[in-house]
């Protein structure tokens, strides 16, 4: 019992050291960490790259890889993306391993020290957080130097011995312990600094300590799987592509595993060192297989987990701040973003719909995902007109840049009011309102004419199209009329007590809304006729 006391207490030391390493090098950092992930490019090895300096920045491949789940759920990430990202994540949590297979367990008391004192006597921020990370190393490296200690009674009990043994032997079994293992403490770090520390009182061999690595790279992603329940559709598939690119990098060298240990073991003397320089070359071979085929491997994903992506992702496609300096050109992209914007707000109109009529209630996220989206562009949109206005314009290009900035308010109010309808939506279903056949009849109506408005207002934006624009004012003025026989229809109904009061108020609510969104189509073509 006392064994097992000694060995927890060490390896929680250890967890705490990564973490206090982890923390400090964060705080060092700042919002660079989710910078770096966000200003991602389409290149794979890019992608790569970042994920393995986020990952020894955060000391957790897991940390990683959730991180990315969240960027893709917001739409900040593609799936071939966040693939790149996580084979990358793959290579930097292998420097954990490395770092304490190098047995600096000597300096361990001094390293506490000396953070410590950084720590308590540090006159600037960044001087307290070198002392921090500093600390973690001196802790992470005493957790080891406990754990190893710990271990040492196993020496000499036959039944352990007998195991490390069979695992060498059935390297099938060892890899289910170790991704059993793995899924249970959910940290590859802390099993592979176990397995280090078993290696370091030489109670494993090298056969059996890569059998159990392979097992903790499968068992790590329970992690990001748990954290892609209740996300949408793509970050689903981005914890998929952790769990199946690790998988099959372990049965590709799972029938080469002799072969495999036989070179590593030429690579250092002790079989600490060589489990760390297992763990790494298993990842970086690995990677470096899967990297040429990442979009493919996205596809493979995709058709594995079928469905449609409910994600817009977030910031401009076309916005170049290089273009400014040609106005004409600048007006043209801008149009194109709010063309953009303007299909978003109609893709998210038709979610609320699906939703307000007891649809999957995925479609609740995608809206909300779309508003954020809408919001955002809004601000990038005014802040690229905002700079464009500091130059030369003429007078046509005033003129068509006032029209831009107001249909950019415009639709940014259509979203705004697709929220509400949202939110009716949500209402209605938690307070399981009925509604009418003939009430859900004419709701269908408004929405189509309203969506037929929104979608004619963005083609003549696109198209420059005067008549069109012309014709929605028209189309426009029938809605405001058809807005009011609702009102008038329903309120019959509530007086012959063919409609619940609760019902009755959402429903007024919803036309309310439709019309104001079609009041905002109306300023559209309104400002297409003036530029």
């Amino acid at each position: 019992m006392g064994m097992f006391f000694t060995v927890a207490g060490g390896l929680g030391l250890f967890l705490y050291g990564m973490q206090l390493m982890a923390d400090g090098l964060q705080k060092a950092a700042g919002d660079r960490l989710r910078k770096l992930l966000e200003i991602l490019t389409g290149v794979p090895i890019i992608g790569v790259f970042i994920g393995t300096l986020v990952t020894v920045l955060v000391q957790s491949s897991s940390a990683t890889t959730v991180m990315v789940v969240g960027f893709v759920n917001a739409g900040l990430m593609s799936l071939s993306q966040a693939i790149s990202v996580i084979l990358g994540a793959n290579i930097g949590t292998t420097i954990t391993a490395q770092m304490v297979s190098l047995k600096l367990t000597e300096i361990a008391l001094p390293a506490i020290a000396v953070g410590f004192l950084l720590t308590l006597l540090g006159r600037t921020k960044t001087q307290k957080q070198i002392g921090q990370v500093v600390l973690g190393f001196g802790v992470l490296f005493l957790g080891m130097m406990i754990m190893s200690d710990g271990l040492k009674p196993l020496r000499t009990n036959p039944i352990f011995l007998q195991y490390m043994i069979q695992f060498g032997a059935r390297p099938l079994l060892g890899v289910i312990v170790g991704m059993v293992f793995t899924a249970a403490i959910q940290s590859s770090s802390a099993f592979t600094g176990l397995i280090i520390s078993l290696a370091l009182q030489d109670l494993i061999g090298l056969s059996s300590a890569i059998a159990l690595i392979l097992g903790s790279n499968i068992g790590t992603c329970i992690t990001a799987m748990l954290a892609s329940i209740g996300t949408n559709l793509t970050a689903r598939r981005a914890a998929l592509a952790h769990v199946l690119f690790n998988v099959f990098g372990v049965l590709i060298f799972l029938p080469f595993i002799g072969q495999f240990t036989y070179l590593v073991a030429g690579t250092a003397t002790t079989i600490a060192h060589q489990t760390a320089n297992a763990h790494t070359f298993f990842n970086v071979i690995n990677v470096t297989l899967f990297l040429p085929f990442v979009k493919p491997f996205a596809k493979l994903v995709s058709r594995l987990m079928p469905g449609e992506e409910g994600v817009v992702f977030y910031g401009p496609k076309y916005l170049d701040a290089l273009l400014i300096g040609t106005p004409s050109v600048a007006l043209g992209q801008v149009t194109k973003e709010l063309i953009r914007m303007g299909e978003i707000a109609v893709a998210m109109l038709d979610d609320v719909h699906i939703a307000f009529k007891g649809g999957n209630r995925d479609y609740i996220k995608y809206a909300e995902q779309k508003e954020e989206t809408i919001n955002a562009l809004e601000h990038d949109i005014v802040m690229y007109l905002v700079k464009l206005s500091q130059r030369s314009l003429s007078d046509e290009q005033s003129r068509r840049h006032i029209a831009l900035l107001n249909i950019n308010n415009d639709l940014e109010r259509v979203g705004d009011h697709a929220e509400n309808l949202k939110e009716l939506a949500e209402y209605r279903h938690e307070h399981k309102l009925p509604f009418s056949a003939e009430g859900i009849a004419e709701l269908d109506d408004m929405y189509f004419r309203v969506r037929g408005l929104v979608q004619s207002a963005i083609q003549a934006l696109e198209e420059d199209d005067m008549e069109l624009a012309k014709d929605i004012l028209r189309r426009e003025d029938e809605i405001d009329q058809l807005e009011k026989e609702l009102r008038r229809s329903h309120i019959g109904r509530l007086n012959d007590n063919r409609c619940h009061p609760s019902s009755g108020i959402v429903f007024l609510d919803v036309i309310s809304n439709l019309e104001r969104i079609a009041d905002h189509a109306n300023n559209i073509a309104e400002a297409v006729l003036k530029q």
